[in-house]
């Protein structure tokens, strides 16, 4: 009897991408609910193994965490409300359809939309989020194309994001004085980008996922037949507000003249003028969300139609309302039961000066699944691997880039920062995971590969 036939690689292909799609259709819950079983799980895991886990710790972290994070969860809920309202402003829609248009086939979209969102977050985080999302649906309006599978391929581009130059881990260790530099804190050194963004172990795997996640989506790609398609009638696109005619009391003339927005553009370009001059502090979430608002008051042309393009953003983000708060709880019960030392410092026993970034990244790719605030992680882990770095002589910038390379990868599976790409984009956030699976295994592989063979 003639052994079977090894089946082809499209069907092995076809066959390992509906095995993820349904994995996680079937064991990733709503994102709301997949916050509430993390919360339990970290409070069990507290409990077996924290070195304070009596209930006050428990209960009373938590309802600090929930708290705590409020000013940065209405900061990530400002960066896409404002990011979508600028993605929204006609000259900009204009501009996302002369670079889509450059596409003939879904694969060749799915690689520019991966590029397109990977240089934008390379540059800044907050803009390569939204653009991910709002690129993808000009894709799907343009072809026939599985939206989850380009969904997906331009939320992977967020996948370099913390090794970029707004990764706010290296942006914390190069400013002197920030409460969250804790290079500083422990080692008296701050360290420039020059030592962590700008290195081989940073841009050689960062240069390699730009490279091969266009040929890993290309392999990925539904066959016509089982393609998703945008529902336009479902998620439809806000329809452009138009200028009334005739005459107009003075309230609707003002409300639709471009004096307000004058106004508010040149006070904005005034102040970004005034920082660089005056060397005054600008950076990080907040300069994201003012330049956007800027942009976006001066792009919509008069005040209204920007009021408008911001409230129909709003409506994208009920799910991240309900979410941030609880995470803000796992982080308040983590840090007050002292969780992370337990698991950081498994990890630290059983490095050496040479393995313990590797390690660290490892950890890293863990806690992320908790704490998936890049800010949030590294007030958690960085207290435990820089000491251990010191004390291996371990290298320190490798070592905390390390942390953000974690973060970065294991984003690609964790709905807090989907949440918001799905919002925008219109789909359920499970179909989505389905595919950056293989964005995480590959990122999971490059960025410790690296780590291993360039530090």
């Amino acid at each position: 009897m003639k052994p079977a036939a090894a089946a082809p690689p499209t069907i092995r292909k076809t066959r390992f991408t509906e095995a993820t799609i349904r994995l996680f259709e079937r064991t990733i819950p709503d994102p709301f609910v997949l916050a509430i079983l993390i919360t339990v799980v970290v409070a069990l895991l507290s409990v077996a193994f924290a070195p304070h886990a009596s209930a006050s710790h428990l209960i009373g972290g938590w309802y600090k965490g929930f708290f705590d994070i409020l000013t940065f969860a209405f900061q990530i809920t400002l960066v896409l409300v404002t990011g979508h309202a600028f993605a929204h402003a006609p000259l900009v829609q204009r501009m996302f359809k002369a670079l889509v248009s450059v596409a003939r086939t879904p694969v060749q979209a799915a690689a520019l939309t991966f590029i397109l969102v990977a240089v934008a977050s390379f540059c800044n985080w907050g803009l390569g989020l939204v653009v991910s999302a709002l690129l993808a649906r000009e894709v799907a309006k343009r072809m026939r194309v599985d939206f989850a599978w380009i969904v997906a391929a331009g939320f992977s581009g967020w996948v370099v994001w913390a090794s970029g130059i707004s990764s706010s881990i290296a942006l914390a260790q190069s400013t002197p004085g920030s409460a969250m530099n804790v290079v500083q804190k422990l080692t008296g050194e701050v360290l420039p980008f020059s030592s962590t963004v700008f290195t081989g172990f940073n841009l050689v795997p960062t240069i390699i996922m730009l490279i091969a996640m266009p040929f890993v989506f290309a392999w990925l790609k539904p066959s016509d037949e089982d393609a998703v398609v945008l529902d336009t009638e479902k998620h439809p696109d806000a329809p452009p507000r138009e200028r009334p005619t005739g005459k107009l009391s003075f309230a609707r003339w003002i409300e639709h003249s471009w004096l307000g927005s004058a106004f508010i553009g040149a006070a904005g370009i005034a102040f970004l003028i005034l920082a660089r001059v005056d060397h005054l502090a600008f950076s990080g979430v907040n300069a994201v969300i003012f330049v956007m608002f800027i942009a976006g008051v001066i792009l919509h042309g008069y005040p209204l139609a920007y009021a408008d393009a911001v409230k129909n953003a709003a409506k994208q983000t009920g799910s991240m309302m309900l979410q941030y708060p609880l995470y803000g709880g796992i982080m308040g019960m983590m840090d007050a039961t002292g969780l992370p030392d337990v698991i950081s410092h498994f990890f630290i026993a059983i490095s050496n000066a040479h393995t313990l970034p590797f390690w660290s990244y490892v950890c890293s790719l863990i806690v992320t699944f908790f704490i998936p605030s890049g800010g949030g992680h590294w007030a958690v882990q960085g207290p435990f691997v820089v000491p251990a770095a010191v004390a291996l002589h371990a290298s320190v910038p490798a070592t905390t880039m390390a942390v953000a390379m974690g973060e970065q990868v294991s984003n690609m599976l964790q709905p807090f920062w989907a949440a918001p790409v799905v919002a925008m984009a219109g789909i359920g956030v499970q179909r989505v995971l389905g595919f950056t699976v293989m964005t995480f295994v590959v990122g999971a592989l490059v960025y410790g590969a690296a780590l291993l063979l360039l530090v």
